[in-house]
């Protein structure tokens, strides 16, 4: 029984982190219509800003709070900037053009962010030389947290561990997730986005800044991977310009089996998936998980191809 609720602990954990980075793609496809692959790669572009700022800062204050929020702080800024340019100089010239033109946009862009970033460059300024291109070989993520059992029930061995940084994942994800709700339902700016997902030259007319909304869009969904990709480092600590192809793929089918364009279908679809994964790996073998995850995506589209909680709706062609 205890291994069992432990399961359901580390699979919610790592549901949360997919989740985070399945909202993004939420997000631009409800205004856009428009599946951004590059996303991953964003969000591993910000766990290397906050490797990047956690060495910066120095070993001797790593575990202080004021550290963890700086990393992510950064993280999130520097993601949402890229967020920006990849929306006005990649996507918003493709804007008018078929949207398979889009796709493989999308699909290069991944690839030369993943790609780029494992080149090994470095340069000399200020008198010591700084990375600027990782390389490709893995890299443990800083401590900048330090882990601790915040709660455990039972005996040492066999009982229930509740970690610090589990707690820190649920906290930081719901506060966002229940943010982004609260933004896009209760708020003018969220109405705005509403407006041109449902059709973006009706709403140019009506005077909504369109521009303007679907590069906040981007920029609010890189931001919210980056903060995953800082908890997802915390979690596994490993780190490598290829992370963020799995977990972006992951998160992809976590939105779908949501339905995609559904904030809460996404993070629904996200806890799913990552219960799933946690039992396949806990029950049987971790070799399945990855071929568990996306049969159960099969098996969604199957039975329900819009999603759990999509609507079917007609579409001219």
């Amino acid at each position: 029984m205890y291994s069992f609720v432990q399961h359901i602990l580390n699979g919610l954990a790592a549901g949360t982190v997919y989740a985070l980075v399945a909202l993004g793609y939420t997000m631009v496809y409800g205004v856009l219509k428009l599946i951004n692959f590059a996303h991953g790669d964003v969000m591993m572009v910000g766990v290397y800003v906050g490797y990047a700022v956690a060495y910066a800062v120095g070993r001797a204050l790593w575990g202080e709070w004021y550290v963890a929020v700086l990393v992510f702080g950064v993280a999130m800024l520097a993601c949402a900037l890229i967020g920006l340019a990849i929306e006005r100089f990649a996507y918003r010239p493709l804007r008018e053009r078929p949207r398979l033109t889009a796709l493989i946009t999308a699909i290069g862009i991944s690839f030369a962010i993943s790609y780029s970033f494992q080149l090994d460059l470095s340069v000399h300024a200020f008198g010591r030389e700084l990375t600027v291109l990782p390389g490709a070989a893995s890299r443990g993520f800083p401590d900048i947290i330090t882990r601790t059992v915040w709660m455990q029930l039972g005996s040492d061995d066999d009982g229930i561990k509740i970690w610090n940084w589990q707690v820190l994942s649920f906290g930081i994800a719901l506060a966002l997730m229940v943010g982004l709700q609260f933004l896009v339902f209760k708020t003018r700016f969220g109405r705005a986005m509403r407006a041109v997902s449902f059709d973006h030259r009706v709403a140019a007319l009506m005077g909504i800044p369109v521009d303007r909304v679907i590069a906040f869009t981007f920029a609010l969904g890189s931001a919210l991977a980056a903060t995953a990709g800082i908890l997802y480092a915390i979690k596994d600590r490993k780190i490598e310009p290829l992370m963020g192809l799995m977990v972006g793929l992951k998160a992809f089918v976590a939105a779908v089996i949501g339905g995609i364009g559904h904030v809460p279908g996404a993070v629904v679809g996200a806890l799913a998936l990552g219960l799933c994964e946690e039992f396949v790996a806990g029950y049987t073998s971790s070799s399945w998980r990855d071929a568990v995850a996306f049969g159960f995506l099969i098996v969604v589209l199957l039975l329900r191809p819009e999603g759990l909680f999509g609507r079917v709706q007609a579409e001219k062609v």
